[in-house]
């Protein structure tokens, strides 16, 4: 009997590391589920047990805190960096990290295109979206592919209508948003002698006239510009704005009004006051 008491006395350090320990290194108390706090986690795919495997506890979503005190971990597919900037912020945040804690971020890096036609920023995005939706009796959202959803363009803001003398600088202006980028182009609505409608590329040989584009204002937008200096009368009439990538493509149209400088001149005597 002293040898077996001996024998269990050695056992018994052994058996108090290889216990469940909590958060703070404690050893687990016995579970009382009747206890525990009740949660509510961001999709109940990320309802799991704590380390005493005995309360519920959420996990991390991507871009929410992991490690620290208590212990936080990753949701599926989600794996925990250290953030710590390498040298503090000057003012310090007011929410100051954690010792030992870090940000989930997806294992897949890069943008996705889901079942439902919108990109996300990544699978883990995309899987948090598609939980959500099932529970709330919606469809599941799938993968489609690597990258964001292609969309034929759609102008976001059309040229506008422009009322103008000869000799001044007036621009059109068109907001178009598309995935790939679109290339934009402008054109002028002329007529034959015969009648016909006809699409004059711009600027072509106008050398009073400038077609420029650029990227934004907002993500998966570009803005296509052309600019008149100085407006002549020729200038008048309607212009379109040609939108296009892979997907698809559209148009809109502006317009401008050319008045002579001399009759803008007689527009401010008394008698043309009326016409207005």
């Amino acid at each position: 009997m002293p040898a077996r008491g001996s024998a269990l006395l050695l056992l018994l350090p052994l058996w108090l590391c290889l216990a469940p320990r909590g958060a703070a290194g404690t050893p687990c108390a016995p579970c009382q589920q009747e206890l525990c706090a009740p949660v509510r986690c961001a999709a109940p795919e990320l309802t799991a047990r704590d380390e005493c495997d005995c309360c519920p506890r959420c996990l991390s979503a991507e871009g929410e805190r992991c490690g620290g005190a208590r212990g936080a971990r990753c949701g599926p597919g989600l794996v925990c960096v250290s953030q710590r900037p390498a040298e503090p912020p000057s003012p310090p945040p007011q929410e100051a990290e954690e010792e030992g804690t870090g940000r989930c971020v997806c294992k897949e890096d890069g943008a996705v295109c889901g079942s439902d036609g919108r990109s996300y920023g990544s699978v883990c995005a995309l899987h948090l979206h598609s939980w959500r939706a099932q529970h709330g009796g919606r469809e599941r959202v799938r993968k489609v592919h690597d990258g964001e959803c292609k969309l034929a363009p759609a102008i976001v803001v059309p040229p506008k209508k422009i009322h103008n003398i000869t000799g001044a600088q007036v621009y059109l202006s068109c907001e178009v948003k598309a995935v790939p980028t679109p290339i934009i182009t402008w054109k002028k609505v002329t007529e034959s002698p015969k009648g016909v409608k006809l699409l004059e590329e711009l600027p072509g040989d106008r050398v009073n006239m400038a077609v420029q584009v650029r990227g934004g204002p907002s993500k998966h937008e570009s803005t296509g510009w052309v600019l008149i200096n100085p407006l002549t009368k020729e200038d008048e009439g309607v212009y379109q704005c040609h939108a296009s990538n892979m997907v698809g493509e559209t148009h809109a149209e502006g317009n401008i009004k050319v008045l002579e400088q001399s009759k803008n001149k007689k527009a401010n005597s008394p008698a043309s006051e009326d016409m207005k």
